[in-house]
Protein backbone atom coordinates (compact mmCIF):
# COMPACT_ATOMS: atom_id res chain seq x y z
CA UNK A 1 0.00 0.00 0.00
CA UNK A 2 1.40 3.87 -0.91
CA UNK A 3 0.01 7.00 -0.43
CA UNK A 4 -1.45 9.33 -3.33
CA UNK A 5 -1.56 12.73 -1.93
CA UNK A 6 -1.96 16.23 -3.41
CA UNK A 7 0.68 17.47 -1.20
CA UNK A 8 0.33 21.30 -2.20
CA UNK A 9 -3.77 20.86 -0.76
CA UNK A 10 -2.19 18.60 2.04
CA UNK A 11 -0.21 21.64 3.49
CA UNK A 12 -2.48 24.21 3.00
CA UNK A 13 -4.90 22.06 5.89
CA UNK A 14 -2.16 21.17 8.39
CA UNK A 15 -3.23 23.84 10.92
CA UNK A 16 -6.52 24.09 9.97
CA UNK A 17 -7.64 21.01 10.44
CA UNK A 18 -6.17 19.97 13.57
CA UNK A 19 -7.73 23.62 14.88
CA UNK A 20 -11.27 22.74 13.14
CA UNK A 21 -11.24 18.69 14.77
CA UNK A 22 -10.40 20.43 18.30
CA UNK A 23 -13.06 22.69 17.81
CA UNK A 24 -15.71 19.85 16.72
CA UNK A 25 -14.06 17.79 19.86
CA UNK A 26 -14.37 21.16 22.27
CA UNK A 27 -17.86 21.41 21.81
CA UNK A 28 -18.86 17.63 21.73
CA UNK A 29 -17.55 17.21 25.03
CA UNK A 30 -19.18 20.04 26.13
CA UNK A 31 -21.96 18.15 25.62
CA UNK A 32 -20.94 14.80 27.11
CA UNK A 33 -20.06 15.98 29.96
CA UNK A 34 -23.12 17.90 30.71
CA UNK A 35 -24.65 15.17 30.31
CA UNK A 36 -22.10 11.82 32.11
CA UNK A 37 -22.92 13.87 36.06
CA UNK A 38 -27.16 13.46 35.32
CA UNK A 39 -27.26 10.52 33.99
CA UNK A 40 -27.08 8.18 37.06
CA UNK A 41 -29.72 10.54 38.44
CA UNK A 42 -31.94 10.03 35.48
CA UNK A 43 -31.43 5.98 35.36
CA UNK A 44 -32.72 6.61 38.89
CA UNK A 45 -36.02 8.44 37.98
CA UNK A 46 -36.34 5.97 36.00
CA UNK A 47 -36.67 2.88 38.19
CA UNK A 48 -33.16 1.41 37.06
CA UNK A 49 -30.37 0.83 40.12
CA UNK A 50 -26.28 -0.29 40.14
CA UNK A 51 -27.32 -3.42 37.72
CA UNK A 52 -28.73 -0.76 35.05
CA UNK A 53 -25.59 1.60 35.76
CA UNK A 54 -23.16 -1.09 34.93
CA UNK A 55 -24.84 -2.61 31.86
CA UNK A 56 -24.94 0.77 30.52
CA UNK A 57 -21.46 1.94 30.84
CA UNK A 58 -19.92 -1.78 30.39
CA UNK A 59 -21.99 -2.71 26.83
CA UNK A 60 -21.57 1.01 25.28
CA UNK A 61 -17.72 0.96 26.00
CA UNK A 62 -17.53 -2.83 24.75
CA UNK A 63 -19.68 -2.09 21.88
CA UNK A 64 -17.36 0.64 21.14
CA UNK A 65 -14.42 -0.81 21.69
CA UNK A 66 -14.92 -3.87 18.30
CA UNK A 67 -16.23 -0.64 15.94
CA UNK A 68 -13.08 1.51 16.68
CA UNK A 69 -10.87 -1.54 15.45
CA UNK A 70 -13.44 -1.91 12.33
CA UNK A 71 -13.72 1.84 11.79
CA UNK A 72 -9.99 2.34 11.05
CA UNK A 73 -9.32 -0.15 8.81
CA UNK A 74 -12.15 0.43 6.89
CA UNK A 75 -10.96 4.11 6.89
CA UNK A 76 -7.81 3.16 5.26
CA UNK A 77 -9.48 0.73 2.77
CA UNK A 78 -11.89 3.64 1.97
CA UNK A 79 -9.25 6.01 1.20
CA UNK A 80 -11.92 8.48 3.41
CA UNK A 81 -11.68 9.66 6.87
CA UNK A 82 -14.03 12.49 7.17
CA UNK A 83 -16.81 10.80 6.21
CA UNK A 84 -16.75 8.11 9.39
CA UNK A 85 -16.02 10.85 11.44
CA UNK A 86 -19.00 12.74 10.11
CA UNK A 87 -21.06 9.49 11.02
CA UNK A 88 -19.61 9.12 14.26
CA UNK A 89 -20.50 12.67 15.41
CA UNK A 90 -24.00 12.53 14.06
CA UNK A 91 -24.74 9.43 15.47
CA UNK A 92 -23.58 10.51 18.77
CA UNK A 93 -25.33 13.64 18.64
CA UNK A 94 -28.86 11.93 17.48
CA UNK A 95 -28.60 9.65 20.72
CA UNK A 96 -28.25 12.23 22.84
CA UNK A 97 -31.19 13.99 21.76
CA UNK A 98 -33.05 11.14 22.18
CA UNK A 99 -32.49 10.87 25.91
CA UNK A 100 -35.29 13.89 26.02
CA UNK A 101 -37.81 11.37 24.87
CA UNK A 102 -37.55 8.14 26.99
CA UNK A 103 -39.68 6.58 29.13
CA UNK A 104 -37.49 3.37 30.50
CA UNK A 105 -33.87 3.05 31.86
CA UNK A 106 -34.28 0.45 29.17
CA UNK A 107 -34.14 3.28 26.28
CA UNK A 108 -31.79 4.84 28.05
CA UNK A 109 -29.49 1.60 27.37
CA UNK A 110 -29.88 1.57 23.61
CA UNK A 111 -29.50 4.94 23.08
CA UNK A 112 -25.88 4.80 25.37
CA UNK A 113 -24.96 2.28 23.01
CA UNK A 114 -25.79 4.11 20.24
CA UNK A 115 -23.80 6.96 21.26
CA UNK A 116 -20.52 5.12 22.28
CA UNK A 117 -20.85 3.40 18.85
CA UNK A 118 -20.49 6.76 17.17
CA UNK A 119 -17.44 7.55 19.60
CA UNK A 120 -16.30 3.83 18.24
CA UNK A 121 -16.87 4.55 14.84
CA UNK A 122 -15.27 8.51 14.63
CA UNK A 123 -12.22 7.99 17.07
CA UNK A 124 -9.50 5.97 14.98
CA UNK A 125 -10.67 7.91 11.30
CA UNK A 126 -10.30 11.36 13.59
CA UNK A 127 -7.19 10.45 14.92
CA UNK A 128 -5.31 9.75 11.79
CA UNK A 129 -6.78 12.53 10.21
CA UNK A 130 -5.00 14.64 12.85
CA UNK A 131 -1.80 12.65 12.42
CA UNK A 132 -2.21 13.06 8.75
CA UNK A 133 -2.48 16.97 9.15
CA UNK A 134 0.51 17.60 10.96
CA UNK A 135 4.55 16.46 9.99
CA UNK A 136 5.67 14.02 12.35
CA UNK A 137 8.00 16.41 14.32
CA UNK A 138 4.88 18.24 14.89
CA UNK A 139 2.34 15.47 15.56
CA UNK A 140 3.00 15.79 19.80
CA UNK A 141 1.76 19.36 19.51
CA UNK A 142 -1.40 18.65 17.00
CA UNK A 143 -2.24 15.72 19.65
CA UNK A 144 -1.73 17.66 22.72
CA UNK A 145 -3.66 20.72 20.93
CA UNK A 146 -6.80 18.15 20.45
CA UNK A 147 -6.02 16.66 23.57
CA UNK A 148 -6.87 20.57 25.47
CA UNK A 149 -9.69 21.49 23.64
CA UNK A 150 -10.95 18.54 24.28
CA UNK A 151 -10.87 18.85 27.98
CA UNK A 152 -11.67 21.85 27.84
CA UNK A 153 -14.89 21.34 26.73
CA UNK A 154 -15.09 19.13 29.48
CA UNK A 155 -14.34 21.21 31.72
CA UNK A 156 -16.86 23.75 30.78
CA UNK A 157 -19.73 21.19 30.55
CA UNK A 158 -19.15 19.68 34.43
CA UNK A 159 -19.84 23.19 34.86
CA UNK A 160 -22.61 23.99 33.13
CA UNK A 161 -24.69 20.96 34.45
CA UNK A 162 -23.35 21.79 38.04
CA UNK A 163 -25.20 25.21 37.51
CA UNK A 164 -28.04 24.09 35.65
CA UNK A 165 -28.77 20.94 37.45
CA UNK A 166 -27.66 22.07 41.27
CA UNK A 167 -28.61 26.28 41.05
CA UNK A 168 -31.05 26.16 38.36
CA UNK A 169 -32.78 23.04 38.91
CA UNK A 170 -33.72 22.52 35.61
CA UNK A 171 -35.50 19.59 34.72
CA UNK A 172 -33.87 16.58 32.99
CA UNK A 173 -35.52 16.59 29.82
CA UNK A 174 -35.13 20.26 28.93
CA UNK A 175 -31.59 19.92 30.06
CA UNK A 176 -30.92 17.08 27.55
CA UNK A 177 -32.39 18.73 24.69
CA UNK A 178 -30.32 21.64 25.73
CA UNK A 179 -27.07 19.18 25.61
CA UNK A 180 -28.46 17.82 22.11
CA UNK A 181 -28.60 20.82 20.29
CA UNK A 182 -24.54 21.44 21.32
CA UNK A 183 -23.71 18.47 19.89
CA UNK A 184 -24.90 19.27 16.81
CA UNK A 185 -23.19 22.49 16.77
CA UNK A 186 -20.10 20.45 16.45
CA UNK A 187 -21.17 19.37 13.02
CA UNK A 188 -20.80 23.18 11.68
CA UNK A 189 -16.93 23.06 12.16
CA UNK A 190 -16.64 19.39 10.78
CA UNK A 191 -17.95 20.44 8.11
CA UNK A 192 -14.70 22.64 6.85
CA UNK A 193 -12.75 20.07 7.89
CA UNK A 194 -10.59 18.70 4.52
CA UNK A 195 -9.18 15.45 3.67
CA UNK A 196 -5.48 15.23 3.43
CA UNK A 197 -4.43 11.76 2.11
CA UNK A 198 -6.44 9.03 -0.31
CA UNK A 199 -5.13 5.59 -0.38
CA UNK A 200 -4.59 2.84 -2.75
CA UNK A 201 -7.11 0.24 -1.20
CA UNK A 202 -5.86 -3.13 -0.58
CA UNK A 203 -7.71 -6.80 -0.31
CA UNK A 204 -8.27 -8.22 2.92
CA UNK A 205 -7.85 -7.52 6.86
CA UNK A 206 -5.19 -10.18 6.95
CA UNK A 207 -2.94 -8.35 4.42
CA UNK A 208 -3.18 -4.77 6.29
CA UNK A 209 -2.13 -6.41 9.68
CA UNK A 210 1.00 -7.75 7.81
CA UNK A 211 1.79 -4.55 6.77
CA UNK A 212 2.09 -3.13 9.93
CA UNK A 213 5.82 -2.19 11.15
CA UNK A 214 7.48 -4.44 13.47
CA UNK A 215 7.84 -1.69 15.91
CA UNK A 216 3.95 -0.77 16.25
CA UNK A 217 3.27 -4.68 16.67
CA UNK A 218 6.03 -4.31 19.71
CA UNK A 219 4.11 -1.30 21.04
CA UNK A 220 1.16 -2.27 21.58
CA UNK A 221 1.36 -4.84 24.12
CA UNK A 222 2.56 -2.14 25.99
CA UNK A 223 0.17 0.72 25.76
CA UNK A 224 -2.78 -2.35 26.18
CA UNK A 225 -0.99 -3.30 29.36
CA UNK A 226 -1.06 0.44 30.85
CA UNK A 227 -4.71 0.81 30.31
CA UNK A 228 -5.57 -2.23 31.92
CA UNK A 229 -4.05 -0.40 34.56
CA UNK A 230 -5.29 3.08 33.79
CA UNK A 231 -8.59 3.32 36.23
CA UNK A 232 -11.18 5.08 35.46
CA UNK A 233 -11.63 8.93 37.52
CA UNK A 234 -14.70 7.60 39.27
CA UNK A 235 -12.16 5.48 41.93
CA UNK A 236 -9.95 8.50 42.65
CA UNK A 237 -13.24 10.62 43.07
CA UNK A 238 -14.54 7.61 45.04
CA UNK A 239 -11.82 8.07 47.19
CA UNK A 240 -12.28 11.40 47.75
CA UNK A 241 -15.74 11.24 49.00
CA UNK A 242 -14.80 9.12 51.80
CA UNK A 243 -12.56 11.38 53.31
CA UNK A 244 -15.66 14.00 53.51
CA UNK A 245 -19.31 14.04 55.15
CA UNK A 246 -22.42 15.65 54.07
CA UNK A 247 -23.05 18.14 51.49
CA UNK A 248 -18.66 18.23 51.39
CA UNK A 249 -18.86 14.55 50.43
CA UNK A 250 -20.52 15.41 46.92
CA UNK A 251 -19.14 18.59 46.40
CA UNK A 252 -15.82 17.91 46.82
CA UNK A 253 -15.24 15.33 43.98
CA UNK A 254 -17.19 17.34 41.52
CA UNK A 255 -14.46 20.33 42.09
CA UNK A 256 -11.61 18.23 42.28
CA UNK A 257 -12.75 16.90 39.12
CA UNK A 258 -13.13 20.18 37.41
CA UNK A 259 -9.59 20.86 38.82
CA UNK A 260 -8.19 17.72 37.01
CA UNK A 261 -9.71 18.57 33.94
CA UNK A 262 -8.40 22.05 34.49
CA UNK A 263 -4.94 21.10 35.06
CA UNK A 264 -5.09 18.24 32.20
CA UNK A 265 -6.06 20.51 29.36
CA UNK A 266 -3.58 23.46 30.48
CA UNK A 267 -0.38 21.20 30.20
CA UNK A 268 -2.15 18.96 27.08
CA UNK A 269 -0.39 21.31 24.58
CA UNK A 270 3.16 21.80 26.22
CA UNK A 271 3.51 18.40 27.18
CA UNK A 272 3.06 17.53 23.27
CA UNK A 273 5.61 20.38 22.56
CA UNK A 274 7.94 18.50 24.84
CA UNK A 275 6.79 15.37 23.31
CA UNK A 276 8.21 16.66 19.86
CA UNK A 277 11.51 18.11 21.49
CA UNK A 278 12.91 15.23 23.29
CA UNK A 279 11.13 12.08 21.94
CA UNK A 280 7.27 10.96 22.33
CA UNK A 281 8.68 7.33 24.20
CA UNK A 282 10.66 9.41 26.93
CA UNK A 283 7.78 11.54 27.67
CA UNK A 284 5.15 9.09 27.88
CA UNK A 285 7.64 7.05 29.91
CA UNK A 286 7.20 9.57 32.34
CA UNK A 287 3.52 9.80 32.46
CA UNK A 288 3.48 6.26 33.18
CA UNK A 289 5.92 6.96 35.67
CA UNK A 290 3.52 9.61 36.91
CA UNK A 291 0.40 7.32 36.95
CA UNK A 292 2.38 5.00 39.37
CA UNK A 293 3.38 7.24 41.69
CA UNK A 294 0.27 8.87 41.98
CA UNK A 295 -2.38 6.00 42.33
CA UNK A 296 0.53 5.23 45.03
CA UNK A 297 -0.14 8.27 46.93
CA UNK A 298 -4.09 7.18 46.68
CA UNK A 299 -3.72 4.33 48.69
CA UNK A 300 -2.16 6.78 51.82
CA UNK A 301 -3.76 10.13 51.71
CA UNK A 302 -5.99 10.70 54.30
CA UNK A 303 -5.88 14.33 54.60
CA UNK A 304 -8.52 16.20 52.57
CA UNK A 305 -6.08 18.76 51.55
CA UNK A 306 -3.57 16.13 49.90
CA UNK A 307 -6.22 15.40 47.25
CA UNK A 308 -5.93 18.78 45.95
CA UNK A 309 -2.26 17.94 44.92
CA UNK A 310 -2.76 14.42 43.85
CA UNK A 311 -5.62 15.55 41.10
CA UNK A 312 -3.12 18.38 40.21
CA UNK A 313 -0.04 15.44 39.34
CA UNK A 314 -3.51 13.04 38.46
CA UNK A 315 -4.38 15.84 35.77
CA UNK A 316 -0.47 16.31 34.84
CA UNK A 317 -0.09 12.47 34.41
CA UNK A 318 -3.25 12.46 31.80
CA UNK A 319 -1.72 15.31 29.83
CA UNK A 320 1.40 13.80 29.27
CA UNK A 321 0.27 10.28 28.40
CA UNK A 322 -3.22 10.64 26.38
CA UNK A 323 -1.97 12.69 23.51
CA UNK A 324 1.54 11.82 23.20
CA UNK A 325 0.52 8.39 23.28
CA UNK A 326 -1.50 8.68 20.76
CA UNK A 327 1.11 10.47 18.46
CA UNK A 328 3.75 7.61 19.13
CA UNK A 329 1.48 5.37 17.84
CA UNK A 330 0.86 7.64 14.37
CA UNK A 331 4.22 8.11 13.90
CA UNK A 332 4.93 4.10 14.04
CA UNK A 333 1.98 2.82 12.34
CA UNK A 334 3.90 3.60 8.50
CA UNK A 335 1.01 4.17 6.06
CA UNK A 336 -1.43 2.02 7.69
CA UNK A 337 -2.76 5.02 10.39
CA UNK A 338 -6.33 3.70 10.42
CA UNK A 339 -5.96 0.25 10.74
CA UNK A 340 -3.00 0.76 13.64
CA UNK A 341 -5.04 3.55 15.19
CA UNK A 342 -8.04 1.35 15.37
CA UNK A 343 -6.29 -1.61 16.90
CA UNK A 344 -5.24 0.26 19.28
CA UNK A 345 -8.18 2.25 20.44
CA UNK A 346 -9.54 -1.27 20.43
CA UNK A 347 -7.52 -3.07 22.49
CA UNK A 348 -7.00 0.01 25.31
CA UNK A 349 -10.54 0.13 24.99
CA UNK A 350 -11.01 -3.71 25.97
CA UNK A 351 -8.54 -3.26 28.44
CA UNK A 352 -9.78 -0.15 30.45
CA UNK A 353 -13.18 -2.56 30.89
CA UNK A 354 -11.22 -5.55 32.38
CA UNK A 355 -8.84 -3.81 34.42
CA UNK A 356 -11.75 -1.89 35.92
CA UNK A 357 -13.75 -4.52 36.44
CA UNK A 358 -10.51 -6.33 38.51
CA UNK A 359 -9.99 -2.91 40.13
CA UNK A 360 -13.53 -2.98 41.12
CA UNK A 361 -13.56 -6.14 42.46
CA UNK A 362 -10.39 -5.44 44.90
CA UNK A 363 -12.25 -2.13 45.84
CA UNK A 364 -14.95 -4.36 46.85
CA UNK A 365 -13.56 -7.94 48.40
CA UNK A 366 -10.28 -6.57 49.74
CA UNK A 367 -9.60 -2.85 49.89
CA UNK A 368 -9.86 0.22 47.92
CA UNK A 369 -5.72 -0.03 48.77
CA UNK A 370 -5.44 -3.21 46.90
CA UNK A 371 -7.17 -1.63 43.66
CA UNK A 372 -4.91 1.40 43.54
CA UNK A 373 -1.55 -0.50 44.21
CA UNK A 374 -3.07 -2.67 40.74
CA UNK A 375 -2.95 0.04 38.96
CA UNK A 376 0.19 1.41 40.34
CA UNK A 377 2.02 -2.23 39.34
CA UNK A 378 1.00 -2.20 36.09
CA UNK A 379 1.92 1.48 35.12
CA UNK A 380 4.95 0.88 36.61
CA UNK A 381 5.78 -2.60 34.35
CA UNK A 382 4.44 -0.91 31.55
CA UNK A 383 6.96 1.70 31.97
CA UNK A 384 9.84 -0.47 32.29
CA UNK A 385 8.55 -2.14 28.91
CA UNK A 386 8.42 1.41 27.37
CA UNK A 387 11.79 2.10 28.35
CA UNK A 388 13.64 -1.32 26.70
CA UNK A 389 10.96 -0.72 23.68
CA UNK A 390 12.89 2.54 23.35
CA UNK A 391 16.23 1.49 23.85
CA UNK A 392 15.79 -1.48 21.02
CA UNK A 393 14.18 1.38 18.89
CA UNK A 394 17.52 3.50 19.38
CA UNK A 395 19.35 0.58 18.18
CA UNK A 396 17.70 0.26 15.27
Amino acid sequence: MRMMSGKKGAIGALGLNVALLGAVSFITDVSSEMIMPALPLFIASLGGGGLAIGLIGGLGDGIASILRLTAGYASDRLGRRKILVALGYLTSSISKMGLTLVGSWQHVLGLRVAEKAGKGIRTPPRDALIAESAIESWRGRAFGLHRALDTAGAVIGSIVAFVLLSLVNMDFRSFFLMAGVIAFMALIPLYFVKETVHYVTTRGFILSLRNLPKRFKLLLPITTLFAAGNLSYMFPLLRVSLLFEGWASTAAPLLLYVFFNVVYAVFSYPMGTLADRVGKSRVLAVGYAMFAFTFSLFIYASVSWWMVMLFALYGLAYASVEGVERALVADVCGELKGTGLGIYHALTGLAIIVGNLIAGALWELVSPSYAFMFAASLSTVAMLLLALWSLQASRG
